[in-house]
């Protein structure tokens, strides 16, 4: 354990959560001291959900542990089934509670209440969130869904005049986009001629749970969270599951391809009918301001990936830098940044992420609420695409990441960045323009136009020297401030570019600071 003031991820009761918030009927009883409620406000002011989530904490304190907190455990979870009379329930300890070793599990099956109860093993010290919320799901599976299995040996066999159905798996409350996400596939394969038997967790009972092995094959739309469970159900029921996450055009013309072949349906009406505007986008004149731009992406595994192959292949950009709070999909990971020339980045320290985005300098960042925040204190373009995130990634628009729709909404969300940024410069660049300064009227109106008072402005004092370590390189390069100023008169899109360029040059020459002179000789140097 190490001391953090931010983390990507909470302990995994918090993912228990997640699962038990996002089902109908589910209870969770928290073994947890007061100061652990806190997680409520997760659900209630970030994800803004109408009601709270479905959990009852024991709330003990500290004078409560030199008594029986067991029979406190019992005596809330008795309270809990009378109160809320929930079709299955779930129990656990936080990571504090589960120092005292009181055995939720086997307090609350001694209470022999009439609904199923699923114990939780979640070492709070040595997992985090994404692996609680698929333990949960997984356990919740096993549990409810485990006594309809066929015997061992059976085929299945799906009657001839009904049509395939499927489960879609891994959407929870607090993932990022996750309830449009479930809402647009959906759609996708109704279109396709697949029925859906379950959506599990989010919106599921514990009777759809008991029901999930009746689908022909299962959809895996988030693999941190569905893939333990769909593995199982693979084992026990015989259903096999798509591989292929529906995100960006490519992706999702390949899933419509697999989707169709694990149902035995024909995709070519779906794929002639169906196309994302991002391809045309990505190849219109406006685009060729944003071919090669170097971006950094940092998430979950699902996401990162797939913004890595978006960035690559669709829309032209440079991966320079790829990486993953979560070690769930490392192995993918590092096979991915190989392909890209880059050495992922595997890490839940975000200090160690900022400290490499601020070496690379890329262009556009796409990562978590924390990179956001990386990315404004470096004065570079970004986007969220992966949970953690704030309340303003949880829009009441409609919102998708996968589909085609969803890769409409990636374009928009990665683009409009880079667009504004160049509009700010050219807004600077002609400030001083007859036309265009602050004091002119508007345009349309011609001499008609009320003349605006110009106020005289101070001319700011040049900054002072800035020194920017360069962490490649032991030597600390001194930029001037004159230097430093005229660095941000050149565009951002190419700014790093020109910085790097020009420390390079200094370096090669053995010059002890950066002045305006440097600048420009290392711009002619290679514009050669």
């Amino acid at each position: 354990m190490q001391l953090t003031v931010w983390t990507y991820e909470a302990p995994p009761h918090v993912g228990a959560m997640r699962i038990a918030t996002a089902m109908e009927g589910m209870h969770y009883v928290l073994h947890a001291p007061q100061g652990d409620t806190y997680a409520d406000l997760l659900f209630t002011m970030i994800e803004r959900n109408g009601k709270r989530p479905p959990v009852t904490y024991t709330t003990f304190q500290a004078r409560d542990l030199g008594g029986d907190t067991a029979n406190l455990f019992k005596a809330a979870a008795r309270d809990a089934y009378e109160r809320f009379q929930p079709q299955a329930m779930i129990v656990g300890a936080s990571c504090t509670a589960e120092l005292i070793q009181d055995d939720p599990g086997g307090l609350t099956l001694a209470l022999g209440l009439p609904i199923p109860v699923i114990p939780l093993e979640l070492p709070a010290y040595q997992k985090k969130e994404n692996w609680g919320a698929a333990e949960t799901f997984y356990q919740i599976v096993r549990t409810l869904a485990g006594p309809q299995a066929p015997p061992q040996g059976a085929t299945r066999q799906r009657a001839q005049d009904r049509r395939p159905s499927c489960n879609l798996l891994g959407a929870t409350a607090l993932g990022f986009r996750h309830r449009d996400d479930t809402t647009e596939i959906r759609g996708l394969l109704e279109r396709l001629g697949v029925d859906i038997n379950v959506i599990a967790p989010l919106g599921a009972t514990p009777a759809d749970i008991a029901r999930l092995g009746d689908a022909d094959f299962n959809v895996i739309l988030y693999p941190e969270i569905a893939a333990p469970a769909a593995q199982w159900l693979t084992r026990t029921f015989g259903q096999p599951a798509s591989k292929t996450i529906p995100i960006g055009v490519s992706a999702t013309i390949e899933f419509i391809k697999e989707v169709a072949a694990l149902a035995g349906v024909d995709a070519g009406p779906v794929l002639a009918t169906e196309m994302s505007r991002l391809p045309w986008y990505s190849r219109s004149v406006d685009s060729t301001y944003l071919t090669a731009k170097r971006v950094f992406i940092f998430g979950d595994g699902t996401h990162a990936l797939a913004a890595a192959r978006i960035a690559a292949d669709e829309l032209g950009f440079t991966v320079v830098g790829l990486g993953s709070y979560g070690r769930e999909m490392a192995r993918e990971l590092r096979e991915a940044a190989k392909k890209h020339g880059v050495e992922a980045l595997i890490t839940d320290d975000y200090l160690e992420v900022e400290a490499r985005i601020a070496e690379l300098q890329p262009e556009l960042v796409l990562g978590t609420q924390m990179e956001r925040h990386i990315a404004k204190r470096l004065g570079i373009p970004c986007a969220v695409i992966s949970a953690p995130v704030h309340v303003q990634d949880f829009p009441a628009r409609y919102s998708p990441q996968m589909g085609f729709e969803g890769a409409n909404v990636i374009f928009d969300t990665w683009v409009h960045p880079l667009m504004m940024g160049l509009e700010e410069h050219l807004l600077s660049m002609f400030r001083d323009d007859h036309e265009f300064h602050d004091g002119a009227g508007p345009s349309h109106l011609g001499k008609t136009a009320p003349k605006v008072e110009m106020k005289t402005e101070t001319k700011p004092a040049i900054a002072e020297p800035v020194i920017v370590p360069k962490p490649s390189q032991p030597d600390l390069i001194l930029w001037e401030g004159e230097a430093e100023a005229e660095l941000k008169k050149i565009p951002f899109f190419v700014r790093g570019k020109a910085r790097r360029n020009t420390e390079m040059f200094a370096h090669a020459n053995g010059l002890p600071s950066i002045t305006v002179e440097t600048l420009y000789d290392a711009k002619a140097h290679y514009g050669r």
